[in-house]
């Protein structure tokens, strides 16, 4: 049993604010492969809605791994591990993937299960997205275990838990803001000049989001900016996927790193507000423009600018758009 794994023998549950861009996704998935995978896990499970980001964070953890359910709706058939004691030869698989959701419309769960231990029988490594359909019909549970929401949560299952079921309600339920939030930076751009733009970086927080400008705090007249966010909101403009690297808002195409996590109209972003005040980060000499959305997000602002200014974290450089 290698170091990493011995170490994770005690772990019962770490989680990672889920980025929204797509990139970001896949260099969180490489951290969780380099930290928590092991040589010994055969099988594992991903629980997520659709527009999560699975398949990108898979994709980090698994470099080069063809899954069977493509973005683009191009889907491998015959499903490969259907024949897994079939396969023989040096060059068969060593890895396979299959999406539940998707596979259960041809295949009956016990013959997918039957696969899945089959191909763990056979020393082969299983990722299975949408795990808590099949585990009704596998003995065991996942060597490890990934939940995708607001948060990617990493978990190692015992005998004692946790179960696929335990995850569920939290990430689903947990989505809908991150979408909210992506959603709602995204049209925040949209009002933002293209230079401003290319100093912008991003981070995330629960229940919102965070723009990050180094060097120098952007001049933007946030009151402004929030009253325009909120007018796109009213309109309830449709948004729809246009490629894999702009989503399309309304009429407007925009550039986005993570084109189909959002909502699916405007409309349905509920309590959007933007801090009035640009935050410096004195940790790690930033400047930040944050925004939340969903409920109570006027009392988180109200208690993050009261916190901002004890800590001596809002100055001068406040943009005044009245100068």
């Amino acid at each position: 049993m290698s170091y990493s794994h011995r170490m994770q023998r005690n772990m019962i549950k770490t989680s990672y604010f889920a980025p929204r861009g797509r990139d970001r996704m896949y260099d969180l998935g490489m951290q969780i492969g380099q930290m928590y995978l092991s040589p010994y896990d055969r099988l594992i499970g991903v629980i997520g809605d659709a527009g999560s980001g699975k398949s990108a964070l898979i994709h980090g953890m698994f470099p080069g791994l063809e899954l069977t359910n493509d973005d683009d709706g191009v889907n491998v058939r015959p499903l490969p591990i259907l024949d897994v004691t079939e396969q023989h030869g040096f060059y068969t698989p060593h890895t396979y993937h299959l999406d539940i959701r998707f596979e259960m419309g041809f295949t009956q769960p016990h013959i997918l299960a039957e696969a899945i231990m089959d191909a763990i029988e056979l020393k082969k490594r299983v990722i299975v997205e949408h795990f808590d359909l099949i585990r009704p019909h596998l003995p065991r549970n996942a060597d490890l275990l990934i939940g995708v929401g607001e948060q990617v949560i990493v978990t190692r299952p015992t005998m004692f838990g946790p179960e696929p079921a335990d995850l569920v309600d939290e990430v689903h339920s947990s989505l809908r803001y991150r979408l909210m939030a992506h959603t709602a930076e995204d049209l925040c751009e949209m009002h933002m000049s293209s230079k401003l733009m290319k100093l912008c970086h991003h981070d995330d927080i629960n229940h919102g989001f965070v723009m990050v400008f180094y060097d120098k705090a952007p001049e933007i007249d946030l009151l402004e900016l929030e009253r325009k966010v909120n007018e796109d909101i009213a309109k309830d403009l449709p948004i729809t996927y246009e490629n894999e690297t702009h989503v399309r808002i309304g009429d407007t195409v925009h550039l986005c790193g993570g084109p189909r996590m959002h909502m699916a109209s405007t409309g349905k972003v509920e309590g959007f507000r933007l801090c009035h005040e640009i935050i410096y980060d004195n940790q790690r000499n930033r400047y930040l423009l944050i925004g939340l959305v969903g409920e109570h997000s006027d009392e988180r602002i109200s208690r993050l600018r009261k916190s901002a200014k004890m800590s001596g974290m809002v100055g001068p450089f406040i943009y005044d758009a009245s100068h």
